[in-house]
């Protein structure tokens, strides 16, 4: 903790550095096992944050289990913490399900995660599987190992014979709730709500299709009232989303063809400290 903490503040100290230079952010985040002891707060922006003060979802609870517990994966804000439990009480509800198995929300400290995703750095994105909750009881072995399923077909334009009325339940009350600021799943399933929902569509709006997220949907929520120095993803269009949502669809099925003036794309670069809102080193020092 020692040796970390000292990294820390030369990569602060370094501020103006060069980013060779300096540690890798996420690994000085990744390193962390333990939250901040400073009050909850969410800084910067989903895919480029930290976060003060989480709280570890617990392991196993009456309607949810969290899963790959040798990530640490399961901290977050209050406030996601809570949507899962209310969420899950909810998954609890459905035949054939007791509760959600839930996949990373943050490192403990949020940041770039070593491996894995761009964003969930705030501890305001949660991963919620796919394969219906049947048993809470599931040793951490058993975690490690099972794996989620597949909703998706034809490279997720349809779902497969796995998508149930039971899964458009689940997403429908995740959207509904008002700390929902979107969430990302397989183009065919947001297609196979838009022609199923047979009520009030306004949640539909939140529900975006984005490549992958058929073994899980993702969550993510807004940032918490009064947080300063987090920053909220510009809000979806105005609408339900389905047409664009069949449009992804049309794209898979016939792909149109490639673009021959469109750029390179970009490689990442990894971020070091100096990348992060200022706040993050203090993060990072605190006990």
């Amino acid at each position: 903790m020692i040796l970390l903490r000292f990294l820390a503040i030369v990569a602060a100290i370094t501020w103006a550095g060069t980013a060779g230079a300096q540690p890798l952010a996420k690994q000085l985040f990744g390193a962390q096992k333990q939250s901040s002891q400073q009050k909850p707060a969410a800084f910067g922006s989903y895919s480029r944050g930290c976060a003060a003060g989480s709280v570890q979802l617990p392991e196993t609870g009456p309607t949810w289990q969290a899963m790959r517990l040798s990530r640490n994966r399961n901290w977050g804000h209050p406030q996601a913490i809570d949507y899962v439990q209310d969420l899950s009480r909810f998954a609890a509800k459905q035949p054939g399900w007791n509760g959600l198995y839930i996949g990373d929300i943050s490192q403990p400290r949020g940041g770039p995660m070593t491996s894995g995703h761009r964003s969930h750095q705030m501890g305001l994105d949660i991963d919620i599987w796919m394969l219906p909750g049947e048993d809470m009881r599931l040793s951490r072995k058993t975690r490690e190992n099972i794996s989620s399923i597949s909703l998706r077909r034809s490279n997720g334009a349809f779902v497969n014979s796995n998508w149930t009325k039971q899964h458009h339940a689940v997403l429908r009350e995740a959207a509904k709730d008002k700390r929902v600021a979107r969430i990302f799943v397989f183009p065919g399933a947001k297609v196979q709500m838009c022609k199923d929902e047979k009520g009030n569509r306004a949640y539909l709006r939140k529900i975006r299709p984005w490549w992958g997220h058929h073994y899980h949907f993702h969550v993510r929520l807004k940032c918490p009232r009064g947080s300063r120095g987090c920053v909220d993803q510009d809000p979806p269009p105005k609408g339900d989303g389905c047409a664009q949502a069949q449009e992804w669809v049309n794209n898979i099925l016939n792909p149109p063809p490639p673009d021959p003036n469109a750029p390179p794309p970009k490689k990442r670069r990894e971020y070091v400290l100096a990348d992060l809102p200022q706040q993050c080193a203090s993060v990072l020092q605190s006990n």
